[in-house]
Parts: structure tokens; C-alpha cells; sequence
């Protein structure tokens, strides 16, 4: 992820693209990539807000309901819960999950990594393929850029009703690349 600034794996397969990044000093410097250290989350939502630990949470909870559909790389199964997966894996070296503030860049199919911008009005401001296709209001795809629009990670815009639809849409679309041995 070379050009990237975020939080997470510098390798992640599953990349999630937000607009706003914490006003938060991490263990790691910010200026890349950087892995995020056991307890970082949980600090992250005292020190910036509700708003944040409400992203966590919302991720945690898409790769928990993914989590049949993972590669080994990504399995949730060894946590008891979405919390303890947030809590101890999500955002850190080799989860194979980053969170990106600088965003959307391509990468080559061979690579697959799914890429996922929170936000219909931060997507419009991203040089995003001409050939997304909307599908309604608030999800679009790009099968060949391995590329989905979804509502942004908070409880009212992504709901658990949501979070089923964007899980399906990604079984759908991106079966080879959630679990390649399918």
C-alpha cells in the first residue's frame, strides 16, 4: 500500500476508504500505514469520540458476519465475539485489514484485495472508475476493480440490516476473492 495513509495491515487484503482520520497520537508514526497496537482502539474511541469506536465496531461486525466467507488469513472464528476480534485483531500487523485516510487507489486484480469506500458523498469526491454502477442511493460496484460504495460505518447509515446487504453483495460479487479456494 505504498502512497497510503492509514491504519492497519500495509498488506491488507480488505481495505476500507474513509474521508476523516483521528486526531490521535498512535504508537506507530502516521505518515504511512501504521499497525495499530493492542489497546489503540479502545483508546482511540475515549480520546476522539463516539463516532469512532462506532467505525471500529461497524468493521469488526462486517468481518464477523463475513466470517464463513474468509480466507484463513482473515478468520474472526478463533474470538468468542465481534468485540474481542475489534479488541484484539482488527487494525493491527497481519490482520490483513487496514483502514485508509488518503484515498482510493487501484490494485491490480492478482492482488485480491476488496476495496471499500464508506460514503456516497466521500466516493464523489474520489477519482473513482467510470464504471461503477450504482445500484440504489447508497451501494455501488465495480467487479472489475474490486471496488463497493457502501454507507458510511456508523450504527443509523450502516445498520445491521446493511451490514447483511453489503455481506451479501460481497459473496456475490467477490467470491474468489473472499475465499479463494471456492
Amino acid at each position: 500500500m505504498s502512497g497510503f495513509i492509514g491504519l492497519g495491515d500495509k498488506q491488507a487484503q480488505i481495505r476500507v476508504y474513509m474521508a476523516n482520520r483521528p486526531s490521535f497520537v498512535f504508537v506507530q508514526a502516521q505518515d504511512a500505514v501504521s499497525a495499530l497496537q493492542l489497546g489503540e482502539i479502545a483508546a482511540v474511541g475515549q480520546a476522539c469520540g463516539n463516532g469512532w469506536r462506532k467505525v471500529f465496531n461497524v468493521y469488526a461486525k462486517l468481518l464477523f458476519a463475513l466470517n464463513d466467507e474468509l480466507p484463513t488469513s482473515l478468520y474472526c472464528r478463533e474470538f468468542a465475539s465481534w468485540q474481542v476480534y475489534r479488541d484484539k485483531r482488527l487494525l493491527q500487523a497481519d490482520s490483513n485489514t487496514a483502514l485508509v485516510f488518503s484515498g482510493y487507489q487501484p490494485t491490480p486484480a492478482k492482488h485480491n484485495n476488496i476495496h471499500i469506500v464508506m460514503g456516497r458523498t466521500y466516493a464523489s469526491s474520489l477519482k473513482l472508475p467510470t464504471s461503477m454502477q450504482w445500484l440504489d442511493k447508497e451501494f455501488a460496484i465495480d467487479v472489475d476493480h474490486q471496488l463497493i460504495v457502501c454507507p458510511y460505518f456508523d450504527y443509523r447509515q450502516l445498520s445491521n440490516i446493511k451490514i447483511i446487504r453489503l455481506v451479501d453483495l460481497l459473496k456475490q460479487i467477490y467470491p474468489s476473492k473472499l475465499n479463494p479456494t471456492s
